[in-house]
């Protein structure tokens, strides 16, 4: 296992590009499975969670050949209905293959899914959904059993906007009889966008974007041809990095108006903001102020970029409080900061945070995807060296992080793993 290697207090300048997002690319490359016409798909992030995809569906029997970003992918051919657990268990999106399987052949074994431990996030939205559509399922032994011998549309009222069981939920109704109502559904733009690819390959729905999703099933789907979106959890991450750093730098090939909650607390903070079509350029002092942040579902400010906020607010002037409203257990990265000398009490699901003029290099251990950004990102406004390992979170969501922060400026390399 490597590490990442930090010398901190460089000023990030330049001009980088985000890559696709993983968490549109994700139910994208699980909808394949909803017709066996050929799906290419262009600007896939080549991170760790989408060549575990590219494996599940290689296991059930689909065609996968990948160059470069993109993907060519046939599902003519599959042959089980099975996600097995040591797969599930690395990348809890594995469960949307779960509609698309039962959707197209009635049946769909998939284990109870894993990933990182940032608190509890139950497929019950998902099991329930796709009872009011027609299934019957079980859990047996680890594992989700769901069978119906035809789906049928129905109306279907979330508790919570849940982003996996909205998608879920949207591909299984698809192919359904009839017409399916989605209340409350999710807004993120990742969920649009597997809206878009389905209805580039025949799908009706109305709605995506807004709590009221309504699907319109149809008998069949063809294939397409498609390139997912940007990734605005990364060009968030990119952009604090030139934030802490009082860079500037000039994030390309991005979708501004997902960030809007994240661009309006950063404009907050003191940093300057020029938003292109689709870049964003950020111009910092060199230190920030501290601001209020409250975690919400989209269009709130993103859970995902949580992490990388305390640790701007770490170095800014004053005090700020982080409340976490999304996820349980998602503040597993403050002791970590606390080794870089960051003074943060948390109570509850609130961090109050008293800025201090910087931090102070450290080893550290990522605990999952999203704090590990955010230990990146405090490393680099650190005085000295910070080591941070266990980097293999970063990969499930990163393409080559560490080279873009290089282009930067940064002082950052990947090095072996202390024994």
């Amino acid at each position: 296992m490597d590490a990442l290697l930090i010398t901190g207090q460089q000023r990030l300048r330049g001009e980088v590009a985000v890559a696709g997002a993983k968490n549109a690319a994700l139910p994208i490359l699980a909808s394949t499975l909803l017709g066996g016409e050929e799906c290419v798909l262009g600007n896939l992030p080549r991170v760790r969670d989408v060549f575990t995809m590219y494996t599940l569906l290689r296991m059930i029997g689909a065609s996968v050949k990948c160059e470069g970003h993109c993907a060519v992918i046939k599902t003519a051919d599959v042959h089980s209905t099975e996600a097995p657990y040591d797969l599930v268990k690395t990348m809890r999106a594995s469960v949307l293959v779960l509609g698309p399987l039962l959707a197209r052949f009635g049946q769909a074994m998939v284990s109870l899914p894993g990933g990182c431990a940032i608190g509890p996030r139950p497929v019950n939205f998902h099991l329930d959904g796709l009872t009011k559509l027609g299934a019957h399922i079980r859990l047996e032994h680890g594992y989700i059993l769901a069978e119906a011998s035809k789906l049928h549309g129905a109306r279907i009222d979330l508790a919570l906007p849940t982003v996996t069981g909205t998608e879920n939920l949207m591909m299984a109704a698809c192919l359904a009889d009839g017409t399916t109502v989605i209340n409350n559904a999710a807004k993120e733009p990742e969920v649009v966008d597997l809206a878009r690819s389905l209805v580039r390959r025949g799908a009706k729905i109305h709605g995506a974007g807004s709590e009221r999703i309504v699907v319109q099933g149809v008998s069949r789907l063809q294939g397409m041809d498609y390139s997912v979106i940007p990734d605005r959890i990364e060009a968030g991450t990119l952009l604090m990095a030139g934030a802490i750093t009082g860079g500037d730098v000039h994030v390309k090939h991005c979708h501004p108006g997902h960030l809007d909650a994240v661009l309006s607390k950063l404009g907050e903070c003191g940093v300057e903001i020029h938003e292109g079509r689709t870049s964003i350029r950020v111009r910092a002092p060199r230190r920030l102020r501290a601001v209020n942040v409250q975690t919400f579902p989209y269009p709130g400010f993103p859970t995902d970029l949580q992490a990388q906020m305390m640790a701007l607010m770490c170095v800014a002037e004053g005090t700020s409080v982080i409340s976490e409203t999304v996820f349980e257990n998602r503040f597993l990265h403050v002791s970590e900061l606390q080794r870089m000398g960051a003074s943060i009490l948390v109570e509850g699901a609130r961090a109050v945070i008293q800025g201090l003029p910087a931090l102070s290099g450290a080893p550290v251990m990522a605990s999952d995807l999203r704090a590990s950004a955010g230990l990146v990102v405090a490393g680099l406004a650190a005085q000295g060296e910070t080591r941070v390992s266990r980097i293999y979170h970063l990969e499930r969501g990163y393409e080559r992080l560490e080279e873009k922060l290089q282009v930067l400026g940064a002082s950052i390399k990947r090095v072996p793993a202390p024994v």
